[in-house]
């Protein structure tokens, strides 16, 4: 940067002498092109005013510099964000392998233990020779009664209570996971706890009440293990799903309850095997066709490029 010095003269028709204190770098004397001059004409005074100005002057040696520091820093940034970006689908991997391990032993183990149960219970019932029709019609009865009501207690209960007094837990499923696991799955557990009581009674006891409460515990973990593949699984990709998703009602489910993350309807549809029936009553019908048209897109721009690589 160098600075550039420039002077103006101004001259004033004094009569009495004048005097400046400058720096000794700077003693300015009359000049004698004014002594030429007619005494009407000639000045006794005169000042000096320095203006300093900054130029900025561009160097060879910065010019040179520039453009390869600017392309260096650049360089150094899209390799920051692409080791960014590598670290952050490596932990998604592992996030989803870890929960893919959790949900494969859990639906594995809650599924084999049901089945074992109704074969066992059953057998157990016809160890006398006689049927119990009642009893067998209020097992299945209950079985799909439980599951289908299920439905409707977690629509309720996620309306009344999750994003309510229980917000605090239910908070988490809203938000960027941290890790293979939420808050929220405590309430998976919540579930599974009456589930197992009412199978466990039913399981260990003959009648009509102990075959109606082994009916609704089996509802009941029915409706969770579908519940997990839906939501968890199809819904927001915590581990692969396979072939259901291409199942055309599912992929409405998923569209529907992808709506309720953008609160586009006040948080409708808070229901899940039921969602696109509760978008239909909001008028969410047009909405609804553009999320399912987005994940189709997606999905199918994800399987294009799993099956290239």
């Amino acid at each position: 940067m160098a600075a550039g010095l420039s002077t103006a003269v101004t001259f004033k028709p004094l009569h009495r002498s004048f005097s400046s204190t400058f720096s000794s770098n700077f003693r300015l004397r009359h000049p004698k092109s004014v002594a030429g001059f007619p005494p009407s004409l000639r000045f006794k005074g005169y000042s000096v005013c320095y203006v300093v100005e900054e130029r900025r002057q561009s160097s060879p040696i910065d010019n040179d510099e520039r453009p390869e520091s600017t392309s260096s820093t650049t360089a150094i940034d899209a390799e920051f964000l692409a080791l960014r970006l590598a670290e952050k689908l490596e932990r998604k991997k592992s996030e989803r392998f870890t929960y893919l391990i959790a949900a494969v032993m859990s639906s594995f183990g809650i599924t084999s233990m049901a089945i074992m149960a109704v074969y066992y219970r059953f057998s157990w019932q016809m160890e006398g020779g006689e049927i119990p029709m009642l009893e067998m019609f209020g097992t299945f009865a209950l079985s799909v009664g439980a599951a289908v009501g299920m439905e409707f207690w977690a629509r309720w209960a996620h309306r009344a209570l999750w994003h309510a007094s229980l917000w605090n837990m239910h908070e988490s499923h809203h938000k960027p996971r941290e890790g293979p696991f939420e808050l929220n799955d405590v309430f998976a557990i919540v579930n599974a706890v009456p589930a197992i009581a009412l199978l466990s009674y039913g399981f260990f006891n003959k009648g009509l009440v102990p075959g109606l409460c082994f009916g609704a515990g089996l509802g009941i973990t029915v409706f969770g293990i579908a519940y997990m593949f839906v939501h968890d699984g199809l819904v927001h990709k915590r581990f692969p799903v396979g072939p259901i998703a291409d199942v055309p009602y599912l992929r409405k489910v998923a569209a529907a309850h992808q709506l309720h993350h953008t609160d586009k309807f006040d948080g409708v549809p808070y229901g899940l095997f039921l969602g696109p029936k509760e978008l239909e009553e909001v008028g969410g019908d047009e909405e609804l066709q553009k999320e399912i048209s987005r994940r189709i897109k997606l999905y199918k721009k994800s399987s294009g490029s799993g099956s290239s690589s």
